[in-house]
C-alpha cells in the first residue's frame, strides 16, 4: 500500500451510461437501445436518437479521436466522499450486518406465506423427470437425486422455465429489472422457449424445468465461479483496507473488484496478504446467501458507500426490488447467481493491479482495481502459471519488435506501420485467405471506405454504432469511415435486380475499416483503430442456408487446421429482444444445427442460449492457440434484419396471382475467418512463439558462405529462390561462421544454406535448420522441390 502522488475529486457525480458499455471490458455486458420494429426507421427520427449517445467508459485515461460526447443519465445531486480511514474490520461491517439481519427476517415471513405443497417437475437433458415440491426442492437436491459426487460438483444449474407456481412473481423474487454491476438483463415474469436463467444450486425451484448442472469446463460455470471468486476478493479488501468496494465482475480469464481507498494505492506488497485472507474465507466455508430487498432497504444496507449509492439511485427504479449476496460479513448488490459455498475455490492468486476511475470517466474519483484468478483445483493454477508466463514471454508485441514486424506511432495511435517483414506475413494471410475464396466461389468486391451517415441510418447501426465512428463533415452533411463492410455490400446487392439462379451470392472484402476505439483500450495489435478483416456476406435463399454454413465451416476447419489450432463450436439462439417472425428463427436455427451435425456430428458442439444477435442465430467458434488460450475470430451470423431494412430482394422465378412477378427477401450470412487480420497476426505470432513456419515466414533462407569467394555462388542461389518468390538473404559480414549461424537461427531463419568449396563445386548446399539440426548436402533442383512443396504443404 501507498499513497497517490495528488488527491483525487471528492465528488462523485453520476454522468451517463455510456451507449455501449459504462465499463469496456470483457465480462461486462451494458444494456442497448431497444428495438421495436422490423422495418427501417425514418431517418430523421434515428438521426435524433444517434446524437444522444455517450462514450464508452474505460480503465484508463480514454479519450476518443474526436470532441466530447453527451450524457444520457443524470444525477439527482451531487454526493460527497467521505474521509478515508485505512483500517481493518472497519466497525461499519457489522452495522450493515445487523441491517442485512433485519431484511433477511422480513423476507423468510413472505418465504413462509408461500405455498409448500405444489409439486414441480424437473426434466434433466436425457429426458428424464424428477419431482420434488416448489419453495423448497432447490437444484441441489435434484442433483443428489442423480449422484451426490454431481450435486458436490457442479457450480450452477442453467434452466428453462416451463411453467411458473401461482405465487411466484419475479418482481417481488428479486428477478425483474437490471443487474445492477453486470450490465442488463430482461424478464418477462412468464416462461419462454428461450428463457434460459442461471439459477443457484442452493436456491429453492419456483415451477416446471428443464434443468442442467454445469461444472467449471461450461462457459456459464466459469462465469459464475469468477463472479463468486471476486465477492471472496471483495470480502478481503474490505476486510484488509476498509476499501468501499465499486463493482467486481468475472472476465473471461479471471475477475477483478475495483474499490476506492482514498489517497492509498495498491502495490504487489499487498498479494500475500489478499491471499491469505482469501484462503481464511475458504477454509472458513462460508455460505453464499440471496436476499431480496427494496429500494430503500438497499440504500440502507450502503449507506456508508456513495458509490453503491449512485449504482442503487440510478437503476433501481422506486417502489422495486433488486437483490444482494452475502458470504461472511460481506454483502454485496448483486445479482447473482453464485457458489453455494466459499469452499470451492481451491486454489486463487493475485493476477496484477491497476488504477482506474468511476464509471471509466477521468473527472471520476480514481480507484485502485485488483484483479485475480481461481480455480477448482490447485493443478488448475499451476497451469495457468505456466501458460501465463509463456503468453509473457511470446507477447506478440515484444516479438514485433524483436523482429522487425510492425510499430506504432502517437501520431496515429491503434494504426499499426507494418515493417517489410511484417507486411510480409500480412499479405501472406491475405493471398492464403484469397486462394480459398478461387476454390470456394466467392468474389470479390472493392467498395468505398467513406459513406454519407445516411447508409448508416439506414442500417441502423448510427443509433448504436455512432460513437465507435469516426465521422466528419462534407458539404454541411456528415459522413462517416465504414467501420465494418455489410452495409456497403447491401448497396451492391440492391444495385440490380437479382434472380434465384443468382444465388447463393459470396461477396468478400478485403476493404480497410475504421473503428474510433478509446485510446486507453488499445492494445497491440488484438485492440486497433484501423485494421481489415476477411470479410464476406453470401446471400442466400432460405433453402440454401444449410448447405452455405456447412461450406463456411470446411473452410474455417481448413484455416485452423493450416494454422495448427483447435476449435470448438456453439449455437447462439434467438434471445429475448429478437427481430423477425418466430417461425423463421426456428427454421433457421434448425438449419444451424444440421449443418453442424453434419459437420462435426451431433454431441459435438454446445448451445448457446439466448446469445444470438438480435437480427439472427449465430454459430460462435472458438479456437484453442498452442497455450490452450480462447480466442474468437471467426464467425458465422445469420442476419434476416439488413436484407428487410435494405429491402432487398431477388426474382423467385414464380409469378404472383395478379401475374406479377413473384419476389423474395434473401438471407444474408456474414461470415470471417480470421476476422481482423491484425488480431490473428497478433494471434498467431503468439501462437508460434515468433517462429513462423516456412509458408508464412517472412524471413525463410539464410545463405552463409564460408568465404567471401563464394559470395558470387551465393548470389546465384538467391536470384533463382527469389524469383521463386522465396525470401532469401545472404550473409555477407565479417562475422565468424558460428556466428553466422547462430544469428540466423535467433532471427528465426527457417532454413541456412551454407555454401563453400564442395558445394560450389557439386551445384549444391549445405541444409540446416532453425533448431540447429544438420540435413545435409542437397542438390539445387532437390532444394528447390523441398522447399517450394513444404510450401505448398502449409509446412
Amino acid at each position: 500500500m501507498g499513497k497517490k502522488d495528488s488527491k483525487g475529486p471528492t465528488k462523485l457525480q453520476l454522468n451517463s451510461t455510456a451507449k455501449f458499455a459504462v465499463l469496456d471490458l470483457e465480462g461486462i455486458t451494458q444494456a442497448v437501445a431497444k428495438v421495436t420494429t422490423d422495418e427501417p426507421p425514418k431517418k430523421s427520427d434515428e438521426k435524433k436518437e444517434s446524437s444522444k449517445g455517450g462514450s464508452k467508459g474505460s480503465t484508463q485515461t480514454n479519450t476518443r479521436a474526436k470532441g466530447k460526447t453527451e450524457h444520457t443519465l443524470k444525477a439527482d445531486s451531487d454526493l460527497n466522499l467521505p474521509d478515508f480511514k485505512l483500517e481493518t474490520n472497519p466497525k461499519w461491517i457489522d452495522e450493515r450486518l445487523v441491517k442485512y439481519q433485519e431484511i433477511a427476517k422480513k423476507r423468510g415471513e413472505e418465504i413462509a406465506s408461500k405455498d409448500k405443497t405444489a409439486e414441480i417437475i424437473a426434466t434433466l437433458p436425457d429426458g428424464k423427470t424428477l419431482t420434488g415440491t416448489a419453495w423448497q426442492t432447490s437444484p441441489y437436491d435434484v442433483a443428489t437425486q442423480i449422484s451426490q459426487g454431481l450435486a458436490d460438483s457442479a457450480i450452477v444449474a442453467r434452466l428453462v422455465y416451463t411453467r411458473y407456481v401461482k405465487d411466484y412473481d419475479p418482481l417481488e423474487s428479486g428477478d425483474g429489472g437490471e443487474d445492477l454491476l453486470m450490465g442488463a438483463e430482461e424478464s418477462s415474469g412468464e416462461a419462454a422457449a428461450s428463457s434460459h436463467v442461471l439459477w443457484d444450486m442452493n436456491r429453492p425451484l419456483v415451477g416446471d424445468c428443464n434443468i442442467e448442472f454445469l461444472k467449471f469446463d461450461d462457459k456459464d460455470g466459469k462465469t459464475v465461479f469468477w463472479h463468486s471468486s471476486a465477492h471472496i476478493l471483495g470480502e478481503t479488501m474490505e476486510s484488509l483496507m476498509g476499501a468501499n468496494l465499486t463493482i467486481g465482475p468475472p472476465l473471461s480469464g479471471g475477475f477483478y473488484y475495483d474499490a476506492w481507498i482514498g489517497d492509498e494505492v495498491i502495490s504487489e506488497e499487498l498479494y500475500p496478504k489478499v491471499e491469505a485472507a482469501v484462503n481464511k474465507v475458504v477454509k472458513q466455508k462460508q455460505k453464499f446467501e440471496r436476499l431480496v430487498v427494496t429500494k430503500e432497504e438497499a440504500l440502507d444496507l450502503f449507506a456508508t458507500n456513495p458509490f453503491k449509492l449512485e449504482i442503487i439511485k440510478t437503476k433501481v427504479p422506486d417502489d422495486s426490488r433488486t437483490t444482494v449476496y452475502r458470504c461472511g460479513p460481506l454483502i454485496d448488490l448483486c445479482r447473482g447467481p453464485h457458489l453455494t459455498s466459499t469452499s470451492k475455490v481451491k486454489a486463487f492468486t493475485c493476477a496484477k493491479h491497476s488504477s482506474t476511475n468511476w464509471m471509466g470517466d477521468v473527472t471520476k474519483p480514481s480507484l485502485q482495481r485488483l484483479y485475480g484468478v481461481s480455480f477448482p483445483d490447485k493443478k488448475m493454477l499451476k497451469l495457468w502459471k505456466e501458460n501465463l508466463q509463456k503468453a509473457k514471454e511470446r507477447d506478440h508485441r515484444l516479438i514485433g519488435k524483436k523482429q522487425d514486424l510492425f510499430f506504432f506511432s502517437q501520431l496515429s495511435p491503434g494504426s499499426a506501420f507494418f515493417l517489410p517483414h511484417g507486411a510480409r506475413i500480412y499479405n501472406k494471410l491475405v493471398e492464403f485467405i484469397k486462394d480459398h475464396y478461387h476454390q470456394k466461389g466467392y468474389t470479390e468486391i472493392i467498395t468505398p471506405n467513406v459513406y454519407n451517415l445516411d447508409l448508416w441510418h439506414t442500417s441502423g447501426h448510427a443509433l448504436h454504432y455512432k460513437d465507435a465512428m469516426f465521422t466528419f463533415d462534407v458539404e454541411g452533411q456528415e459522413w462517416g469511415m465504414k467501420p465494418m463492410n455489410c452495409p456497403g455490400h447491401c448497396l451492391l446487392f440492391g444495385n440490380t435486380i437479382r434472380s434465384h439462379r443468382d444465388l447463393p451470392m459470396r461477396l468478400a472484402d478485403f476493404g480497410v475499416l475504421h473503428r474510433n476505439e478509446l485510446s486507453g483500450a488499445l492494445s497491440g495489435l488484438t485492440r486497433v483503430r484501423r485494421f481489415q478483416q476477411d470479410d464476406a456476406h453470401i446471400y442466400c435463399r432460405q433453402d440454401q442456408i444449410e448447405e452455405e454454413v456447412v461450406g463456411a465451416l470446411h473452410f474455417m476447419k481448413d484455416v485452423y487446421n493450416t494454422f495448427g489450432m483447435s476449435y470448438k463450436l456453439e449455437l447462439s439462439t434467438r434471445p429475448e429482444k429478437a427481430l423477425g417472425d418466430i417461425e423463421l428463427w426456428k427454421t433457421a436455427e434448425a438449419a444451424l444445427a444440421r449443418a453442424m451435425d453434419e459437420f462435426i456430428g451431433p454431441g459435438n458442439w454446445r448451445e448457446n442460449p439466448g446469445d444470438g444477435a438480435f437480427y439472427g442465430p449465430k454459430i460462435d467458434i472458438k479456437v484453442m492457440d498452442a497455450m490452450d488460450r480462447v480466442h474468437q475470430c471467426a464467425t458465422i451470423q445469420l442476419d434476416f434484419q439488413l436484407p428487410i431494412r435494405f429491402d432487398l430482394t431477388y426474382q423467385t422465378g414464380e409469378k404472383n396471382e395478379d401475374g406479377s412477378t413473384k419476389l423474395a427477401r434473401p438471407v444474408m450470412v456474414h461470415r470471417a475467418m480470421l476476422g481482423s487480420v491484425e488480431r490473428m497476426f497478433a494471434v498467431l505470432c503468439e501462437h508460434y512463439g515468433g517462429k513462423w513456419p516456412l509458408w508464412l515466414s517472412p524471413r525463410q533462407v539464410m545463405l552463409i558462405p564460408v568465404h567471401k569467394d563464394f559470395i558470387p555462388y551465393c548470389e546465384e542461389i538467391r536470384k533463382m529462390l527469389h524469383d521463386l518468390k522465396i525470401y532469401v538473404d545472404i550473409s555477407a559480414g565479417r562475422e565468424t561462421f558460428q556466428k553466422k549461424v547462430r544469428n540466423a537461427q535467433l532471427a528465426q531463419y527457417n532454413y541456412q544454406l551454407v555454401v563453400g568449396e564442395a558445394e560450389m563445386t557439386n551445384r549444391s548446399v549445405n541444409v540446416r535448420t532453425r533448431e540447429n539440426k544438420v540435413e545435409g548436402e542437397l542438390k539445387l533442383d532437390e532444394l528447390i522441390t523441398k522447399l517450394t512443396t513444404e510450401i505448398r504443404e502449409f509446412k
